[in-house]
Formats: C-alpha cells, structure tokens, sequence
C-alpha cells in the first residue's frame, strides 16, 4: 500500500466512524418520531446541494469558520430548503460539534442504514452526462436484477468521466467510463 493510500484510509476511518454514529441517531430520532419519510426528502436534497455546490463542499471541509458561522450558516440552509424540525435541529449539532466536515459522510450512511432498514440495496452510479428518467429506469432495474433485491439508486454526474457510467452497489464497483477505458488503453501502450 501506498503512503497516500496509507493516509486516506487512516482519514476515511475516523470519519467513517464519525458519520455512522452521527447517522445512526439520526435515523433513530426519525423513526422514533416518525418523520423517516421528511428527513428522507431532507438529506436527498441536502446531498444533492452539497454535489451540485463547489462553495458548499468548500464550506464544510473550512475549519477557518467559527462554530457561530457555521451553525448560522446551517440554519440559513435548512431554512431556505424548507428542511423539517428535526433535520434543522440536527444540522445545528453536528455543526455545534465541528463535524460539518464529516457531513457528505453522515448523509450517505443514513441513506445506506435507510435502504437497509427498508431491505433495499443502495447504489450510487456516477455518469458523464445527465440521465433521463428512462435511463434511470433501465439502470436501477438491471441493478435490480442483478442484486435480486429492491435498489435504492442515486445518480449523480462527473463530467470527468468522459463517457460512461460508474456504478457502486455495496463493495461491488462497475466502471464502464470512457475515462477508465482511455486509462488501461494508455497503459497498454506504454507496456507495448
């Protein structure tokens, strides 16, 4: 192992842990409130922001703002969005407890340990361009078909890919990008 790849996994750990405990009483606050369905809707957009925005993502890894900032921040986001009581209430500790940095990471646990509590199998797929409805359609049904079970698909775009998909179903990884294709091409040649 690399001492890069020695040094992500040592980061990815303590936030891994992190996210999972963070998620965790999320989802048990939730369903003992019954407001699984609201904070679904919550975090599905808030993950969605947090793709679509550069200054967002920026925001939350920053350790420069003060807890005051972030947390009024938050609130401001949760605000806008029309978040329910229980999600502003929760972006205001995990902001309180300095852990924005961690809240990518807490987001997709508590889809992942919602698909789970729903028996569902969550995958992430990564396409080079915008799929419509349709392809969506087709792609889930295959991953369907595939794991035998209920996907709880989410898609998201990398322009960086060039062509093609990425796609994640538990430690499963599919990469049929054009960019990944180009990479073992370029191998090749340098081996020839």
């Amino acid at each position: 192992m690399s001492a890069g790849a020695a040094a992500a996994q040592l980061a990815a750990g303590p936030v891994a842990g992190v996210a999972a405990r963070y998620a965790e009483a999320l989802f048990e606050l939730a369903l003992e409130e019954g407001a699984l369905e609201a904070i679904e809707v919550d975090v599905a957009a808030l993950r969605a922001a947090v793709a679509e925005s550069e200054d967002l993502r920026v925001f939350l890894k920053n350790p420069v703002y003060g807890v005051e900032e972030q947390t009024r921040a938050m609130a401001a986001l949760a605000e806008k969005a029309g978040f329910a009581p229980l999600m502003r209430n929760f972006l205001a500790l995990v902001a309180k407890n300095r852990r924005l940095f961690a809240l990518p990471a807490i987001l997709a646990a508590f889809a992942a340990r919602l698909a789970a509590h729903r028996g569902e199998v969550a995958a992430d797929a990564i396409a080079a361009v915008p799929l419509n409805d349709e392809q969506i359609k087709r792609l889930r049904h295959e991953l369907e078909a595939m794991v035998g079970r209920a996907v709880n698909l989410s898609v998201r775009v990398d322009p960086e890919l060039l062509g093609g998909l990425v796609v994640k179903v538990g430690s499963t990884m599919i990469d049929s990008s054009l960019k990944t294709k180009l990479n073992r091409l370029k191998s090749v040649m340098k081996e020839a």
